[in-house]
């Protein structure tokens, strides 16, 4: 699912208006409509106070029809209108007087109004800002803003909670509306994925208004929101005559003395997720605890006891994943950047491996293309240097990987794998998979990927995706604080599955 900026919606709301011949005020009563059946379908007539903040935009607008509707059914409601300036859109008018015809009167708020009552058993409409914002709010209006917030009351927010711009972080953070829920209208938003930005937004729901599907489809988007529809045609089915030969040789190098834990990590995750072989190349001192903790994989170790001095491959693998549990000695580094000189396959850098490259940039130019890098927000920092918002670290980020011509993997609570100056974003995972261990298994999902010969970016898009899975359905059963990165692996096969596993709707109806 695309991601659209603020300019590509507006765009995208006159492609329709014009290719349907309608009046901007059909789209709004199209829109609204949707936001009305949402509250409806939940509602059913419940008796409960509705207060609707509606600003003197569009989106004020929206929340003039919401008002219409709710209140035609039955429902319970006040309207104010925060009159924040003396432009006002002719669809807000519009909806305005149409709204009074149906003798609602809102209650205008400007600088010198108190503050109206609410309580935590009321519904709050959040109708105030739309996407066109393009400032911070007066300072009247954020004490509104305070104000909700503090009730404790549900808030639901009209396409995105009000303070809070599309396209940058909010110019002040204060002055932004915390949403218990956002209703977004036909696409996501960038903001509600990022740190910075989507602690504002707790649930969010896509509502489908309509919008021109030729302008969305044939219209580029710089970021992609990664679900299910988008990863199940990336799936590269087994064939019957296939061996394992067929599905490549992944190499894990890595470990120390003390955390060769990482590597068993890896390569049983390479493992799970289908790589035909896989080998580990460790210290002596991780041998015998590799080939009992994991049987299926073959052991290689450099000469020393307790960390890696030098790397010698006797093949070619099909792809090297490489950082793991490696540490930063000074013979490790050496041994590191001597293997990169003469690498050809693509690799997957992780932990130790990315700190190394921070620590000797010159070496990034020796990364075979194609490979893919997954640093957490440290390891990003010391990549990329510092950034002064999320938008910006995402702009470095674009540069960092098209300048090295590598995947590079963002870790977070929506990891967003960055290619060719696009970003994918994606849906899956949860607050119990930030434990040790987690991205070592990443780093083997992803390598066992290539191995079976997935491009990088959509064996990094997909292992994302997965991993996240894996850890969704691992909390279903142990929760997020008994969560294990072993958990992770345990479950790989069952999140394959589930990319498969039919809707219990559609079950049903198959069987009628």
């Amino acid at each position: 699912m695309k991601i659209f900026t603020a300019h590509q919606i507006y765009e995208a709301d006159k492609s329709t208006i014009k290719k349907e011949q309608i009046k901007s005020d059909e789209l709004m009563e199209r829109a609204a409509t949707q936001l009305f059946e949402w509250i409806h379908s939940r509602l059913r007539g419940t008796q409960v106070n509705i207060q609707l903040f509606c600003g003197i935009g569009n989106n004020g607008g929206d929340g003039m029809v919401l008002a219409r509707k709710l209140q035609e059914h039955g429902y319970s409601i006040k309207v104010y209108v925060v009159n924040y300036s003396d432009k006002r859109s002719k669809d807000f008018l519009l909806n305005l007087e149409r709204l009074k015809e149906n003798k609602v009167w809102p209650d205008f708020i400007n600088k010198e109004s108190d503050l109206p009552q609410i309580s935590p058993n009321d519904i709050v409409v959040d109708a105030i800002f739309g996407i066109g914002l393009n400032r911070a709010p007066d300072a009247w209006v954020g004490n509104l803003i305070q104000h909700i917030n503090g009730s404790r009351a549900f808030v639901l927010s009209v396409d995105v909670p009000s303070g809070l711009p599309v396209d940058r972080n909010p110019w002040n953070k204060e002055y932004v509306i915390q949403s218990s829920y956002v209703l977004s209208f036909q696409l996501p938003k960038l903001v509600f994925f990022l740190p910075e930005t989507g602690v504002y937004v707790n649930q969010w729901e896509i509502v489908d208004i309509g919008l021109n599907p030729d302008f969305i489809a044939k219209t580029d988007a710089d970021f992609e929101l990664i679900g299910r529809p988008e990863v199940l045609p990336m799936y590269r089915p087994r064939l019957k005559f296939s061996h394992k030969g067929t599905y490549g040789h992944s190499v894990i190098i890595g470990g120390s003395y003390g955390k060769i834990g990482a590597v068993q990590l890896a390569t049983n995750a390479c493992l799970s997720v289908g790589s035909g072989l896989v080998t580990a190349f460790v210290p002596k001192c991780g041998y015998d605890s590799l080939q009992t903790a994991v049987p299926e994989v073959m052991v290689l170790t450099g000469s020393r006891e307790k960390g890696i001095s030098e790397i010698e491959i006797p093949f070619e693998p099909t792809v090297v994943g490489i950082g793991v549990g490696i540490g930063l000695d000074g013979d490790t580094v050496s041994a590191f950047g001597n293997f990169l000189k003469k690498v050809n396959s693509p690799m997957v850098i992780d932990a130790d491996g990315l700190n190394i490259l921070s620590q000797n940039p010159e070496m990034l130019t020796d990364v075979p293309g194609l490979s893919v890098l997954t640093p957490h927000p440290k390891e990003l920092q010391r990549l990329i240097g510092n950034w002064t918002s999320d938008f910006d670290k995402l702009e470095k980020a674009k540069a960092f990987a098209s300048k090295y011509n590598i995947v590079l993997v963002i870790k977070g609570a929506h990891t967003i794998t960055i290619y060719k100056g696009k970003g994918y974003v994606n849906t899956t995972g949860n607050p119990g998979m930030a434990t040790a261990g987690s991205g070592d298994v990443l780093t083997g999902m992803i390598a066992g990927l290539m191995a079976q010969g997935y491009p990088s970016v959509e064996a990094a898009i997909f292992g994302v995706y997965l991993h996240g899975l894996a850890g969704d359905l691992g909390v279903s059963s142990k929760g997020y604080e008994a969560l294990k990165a072993s958990s992770l692996i345990e479950n790989i096969g069952s999140a394959y599955s589930e990319l498969f596993r039919q809707p219990e709707m559609e079950q049903k109806d198959n069987t009628q």
